[in-house]
């Protein structure tokens, strides 16, 4: 249990932001230190051998010079340049040696090759190749540089037309072979080394006080932000968060807040949809109550009147269960994981089927119910949910029509939807309950609304629908001129769907 615990918290460690956060500050400054740590020691070695090199290699020169004055190739008894050969390979801690053109070695400061052959590449070159300057090698792993540098006498070159003219020439005489030590540069190496870790130390502690100050302080904003959610998921504050915070937390605060104006939303609508249905539910119980103890409050009641009341308990009764079948269809197109059952479906029989049906209660009233399509459609819809739609909305369109009215269902399409287009002659509606005709209960003349026996449901099946077929609904209407209803959908269905 222990072990388990202890993994589960550093898996929580790990995942956590500000961890995270100080990680990478940290990693940062410390691979920067080590980066500059490395450069700058590999560019104080370069620099101090390149100084070396061209210091050495100057004396060099000079001593070049010497030997050809002195005939030292030739004679090496002279005290003035063998002193000078000790006193350079001393001065570097190296080792100099004289090479004459037959790659003979005429002087060794070490003593040790005096008298033997050289046989070098980069000799050879110097000697019998023509190669002039000098040619300095650092090798790193024995700690010493290798210079060959030439030794070079001029000669005057007679030009073979013009006696009196002549021109200056160079000729290799011999080479200088030298090894000088780079143990002062090392030294000096490992003291600057100390010194930068020293440094670096200091520095790494800084940066990591720096990074985890700056996580810290970088990400209060999440904690002022997480603290604020939970007081909203406890249900201290429905208010919404705000508070000083960066363009990101800013990002997040705001997304936070939409989603609780919409919770807010959702809810009110909750409630009052529970109150409407309480209250819709409500009414005709209240009603048959009222006839019910009407009956039995009297004695001898006529035959005629219990007919009556009887008919009123049915009508109550019937109101009721269409309430309740309305809901049940809201609730089962509210189930996401219900889907659709598409199938092919010719849009004009399936219309002309679901008028067929209302030309009754049209005629009751005299409004003239037409149909006209402009083209045959044929389109992948869930016939039960798209009659329900047509259903709702014409019957609307007769029921909230004057007497004598006229009903227009139009049916086209184009390459990608199909179009309904239900037009009446009724009372219309005010513009500004556009953006309620389709809540729950919603009714714009609550008093007419009873009369036709309308539950407010209607509009809000026909809407669900719609949607579910990737659809839109849209509304033209002007109080006294009529209303019309446009519903938009896609002849191929590309939603959740269930072929039947």
């Amino acid at each position: 249990m222990a072990q388990i615990f202890k993994n589960l918290k550093i898996r929580y460690i790990l995942k956590s932001l500000r961890v995270r956060f100080f990680i990478i500050v940290f990693a940062t400054g410390l691979i920067s230190c080590l980066v500059m740590h490395a450069v700058i020691l590999d560019s104080y070695e370069d620099r101090a051998v390149n100084v070396r090199s061209t210091e050495v290699q100057t004396q060099l020169k000079i001593l070049a010079n010497h030997l050809i004055a002195y005939n030292y190739l030739q004679d090496t008894s002279s005290e003035v340049i063998n002193a000078e050969l000790d006193m350079l390979a001393n001065l570097y801690d190296g080792r100099v040696m004289v090479i004459n053109d037959d790659l003979k070695v005429v002087k060794d400061t070490y003593n040790i090759s005096q008298g033997k052959i050289i046989i070098s590449e980069e000799v050879v070159n110097c000697l019998k190749t023509g190669q002039r300057g000098a040619v300095s090698k650092f090798d790193k792993n024995n700690g010493y540089i290798e210079m060959i540098t030439p030794i070079i006498e001029s000669q005057l070159i007679q030009e073979k037309d013009v006696s009196d003219v002549g021109d200056t020439g160079v000729v290799v005489r011999g080479v200088l072979l030298t090894s000088v030590s780079t143990d002062t540069i090392e030294t000096t190496l490992d003291i600057l080394g100390r010194r930068a870790t020293t440094l670096e130390v200091i520095i790494v502690t800084v940066i990591l006080v720096f990074a985890a100050w700056v996580a810290n302080i970088l990400l209060k904003p999440f904690n002022r932000i997480t603290a604020a959610i939970n007081d909203v998921k406890a249900g201290y504050t429905d208010q919404p968060v705000s508070g000083p915070n960066y363009y990101e937390t800013e990002q997040i605060l705001n997304a936070f807040n939409a989603l609780l104006k919409r919770m807010k939303v959702l809810d009110d609508s909750r409630q009052e949809f529970v109150s409407n249905v309480s209250h819709e539910l409500k009414t005709p119980i209240t009603s048959m109550k009222v006839i019910a103890d009407s009956l039995l409050a009297q004695e001898e009641v006529p035959n005629e009147l219990y007919r009556d009341f009887m008919n009123d308990i049915s009508h109550e009764i019937d109101r009721e269960d269409k309430i309740i079948n309305d809901l049940l269809v809201l609730v089962k197109m509210d189930k996401k994981a219900s889907g659709l059952i598409v199938t092919n479906v010719d849009v004009v029989n399936l219309t002309e089927s679901v008028l067929k049906r209302l030309r009754p209660i049209a005629m009751q009233r005299n409004i003239d119910l037409t149909l006209e399509s402009k083209r045959a459609v044929t389109a992948e819809i869930d016939e039960v949910k798209i009659s329900l739609v047509i259903m709702n909305l014409v019957e609307n369109a007769i029921k909230y029509n004057n007497d004598n009215g006229w009903v227009r269902v139009t049916i086209d399409a184009d390459h990608q939807y199909f179009y309904i287009e239900v037009k009446d002659s009724g009372v219309g509606i005010p513009e500004d309950c556009f953006d309620h005709i389709y809540e729950r209960f919603y009714r714009v003349d609550k008093s007419r609304s009873r009369e036709v026996g309308g539950t407010g449901l209607g509009l809000s099946i026909a809407r669900s629908a719609v949607i579910m077929h990737r659809g839109s609904i849209d509304l033209k209407s002007k109080p006294g001129e009529g209303t019309t209803f446009t519903i938009k959908i896609p002849l191929i269905c590309a939603g959740n769907k269930k072929q039947q």
